[in-house]
């Protein structure tokens, strides 16, 4: 299994309704007013996408050719159709049948969280030294490292996107399997979550899977803005050290949300 690409998910929800979705969309006009807009080019994303610039605290980049779970989408085979846009989300890949899209890594840099590294060996270190160096490991550790995508629909697309994926976190919460190559991923199990209620509508859940042979929990939500769909899934460095041995508690980053949010507008 590619850690980074299969390895971020987490339980779907709406943002507080159980529905799948905050309601957000009934009766608006403008940007809501998905179905007369014109989709977007992969271009187009790659501008809106968010970028090392956008967010303090995170280093944004292309995946490469290491990360990726399969090499195109329809590599991914799942084999219960219904939770194949679960399969998707976690593979960085349009959740839908989408016109363009595009997706970046978002690495959460422990510089930002932790203090500098020691100079000193730690049998040279005082007390208080060692604790602030352990404190700085532990805190690197808690890093999380997020699989961004934009993917952009024609007409309702964009709404039957998101009908889908809800409908994936009712219906596959006894997990799946997903194939990218000859290597298969299982998910023992899919949750709900509650969503950050950004754009039209949202959605999140968590996801356990089997990281050869013990669970490993990840995070993912999912957002449209208009015929745009924005997807996240996130990745806890220490919930990966643990092997699952210990529940770590974490999300996707807020920060990284709310910053993908503000250039979707």
């Amino acid at each position: 299994m590619s850690v980074l690409s299969l390895a971020l998910v987490t339980g779907c929800s709406d943002s507080g309704s159980g529905s799948g979705s905050d309601g957000k969309d009934s009766g608006k006009g403008g940007k809501d007013s998905a179905a007369a807009a014109k989709p977007l080019s992969d271009s187009e994303l790659g501008k809106l996408i968010v970028t090392t610039a956008d967010v303090k605290g995170f280093k944004v980049a292309p995946l490469g050719k290491a990360e990726t779970f399969a090499a195109a989408k329809e590599d991914v085979k799942v084999v219960d159709e219904k939770c194949a846009p679960l399969a998707y989300v976690l593979t960085g890949f349009a959740p839908g049948d989408s016109a363009s899209y595009v997706n970046r890594t978002a690495h959460e840099d422990p510089a930002a969280k932790a203090a500098a590294s020691p100079t000193k060996n730690m049998e040279d270190m005082s007390p208080e030294e060692l604790e602030k160096a352990l404190d700085s490991v532990t805190d690197a550790l808690g890093s999380t490292t997020t699989l961004v995508s934009l993917s952009s629909y024609e007409g309702d697309g964009a709404k039957e996107t998101m009908s889908s994926v809800s409908e994936a976190i009712k219906g596959c919460g006894s997990g799946f399997t997903a194939t990218g190559g000859d290597d298969p991923q299982k998910f023992s199990k899919v949750v709900g979550e509650k969503a950050s209620g950004n754009g039209d509508e949202s959605v999140a859940f968590a996801a356990t899977a089997d990281a050869d042979g013990s669970p490993l929990i990840v995070h993912a939500e999912v957002a449209r803005h208009g015929n745009t769909v924005a997807t996240y899934y996130s990745l806890s460095l220490a919930a990966l050290a643990e092997d699952g041995k210990k529940a770590i508690a974490y999300s996707v980053p807020a920060a990284l949300i709310k910053a993908q949010a503000a250039k979707l507008g």
